[in-house]
């Protein structure tokens, strides 16, 4: 009897052993299968932006000098805040938002405000129908919707549940500029220039409840002389919509500043500097 019952023994053994094989092959490969096919654009994304993360460096406009050399228009050093696409949900999304903008009009900074429609009463912004009718095609818009009207369709295109009329708009406003330039996790998009020291600290220190945002140092026009000679050196300022059409292609953004008049205006393309691109 015992030495039928080894043979018996042996084969449950084995079969055991080979079942238990199969299963840790199905399970490895269903985990492999979960990792490459279904979380592998996730899983990649995520690894490019713990490894690499691209920042625009803005580049120095050109000094102006009078025939002795010195500096009539030269650079500072100024903070932008930008943002970054992350990992947190729309209502996160707002929330963010609506607090970075809070803490910029809070402390006399303001953010980039490309959106159309003004509240208190609602009306368009642009000053021909022409103009407003072209914006609404672009955003696939009826032609007949009035401002009001097309304000509430952003609210639903951007899920904002906040009621606030005057908060919406903020939120509208800087989720508005984040589509027209388009952002990544490691693409960012400015969304406010030039803030103050205030909400540099503020936003730096409680960086936790400001999950994408991003603070980065950008040379601004700086006239050393004041008003001196401001006839004949002009002035640069945010490029207008015209001009970003008429310029795109030679490098422009919706960020950059134009010259506007004067030596400014004429040797706008001398003057105009190359961005670079830097990865972290």
């Amino acid at each position: 009897m015992k030495k039928k019952d080894k043979p018996i023994n042996f084969k449950i053994r084995y079969n055991i052993i080979t079942v238990l094989t199969y299963c840790i092959g199905i399970i490895l490969l269903v985990q492999l299968f979960n990792l490459q096919i279904v979380h592998g654009n996730e899983y990649l994304e995520t690894s490019n932006t713990r490894l690499t993360r691209e920042s625009v460096l803005k580049a120095a406009r050109g000094n102006i000098r009078d025939n002795s050399g010195t500096i009539l228009a030269g650079t500072e050093t100024s903070n932008n805040l930008e943002i970054y696409k992350s990992k947190i949900d729309t209502d996160t999304l707002n929330e963010t938002i609506l607090r970075v903008a809070n803490v910029l009009e809070q402390n006399n900074s303001k953010y980039i405000d490309n959106f159309p429609i003004k509240i208190n009463p609602f009306a368009f912004t642009y000053n021909n129908e022409e103009k407003e009718k072209t914006w609404k095609k672009a955003n696939k818009l009826d032609e007949n919707l009035t401002a009001e009207e097309a304000f509430y369709k952003f609210k639903e295109k951007y899920k904002i549940k906040n009621d606030n009329i005057e908060e919406t708009r903020k939120i509208i406003t800087i989720r508005y500029q984040i589509s027209q330039e388009g952002y990544s996790s490691t693409k960012s998009v400015i969304i406010a220039q030039n803030i103050s020291v205030e909400s540099v600290h503020i936003i730096s220190e409680q960086n936790d409840l400001f999950p994408g945002i991003n603070i980065t140092e950008i040379p601004v026009r700086a006239y050393t002389k004041g008003n001196l000679a401001s006839h004949i050196l002009g002035y640069t300022s945010k490029i207008s919509e015209d001009e970003y059409k008429n310029e795109k292609e030679n490098g422009y953004t919706l960020t950059d500043y134009y010259g506007k008049s004067g030596i400014e205006r004429i040797a706008e393309k001398y003057l105009k500097g190359t961005d670079r691109s830097k990865t972290d």
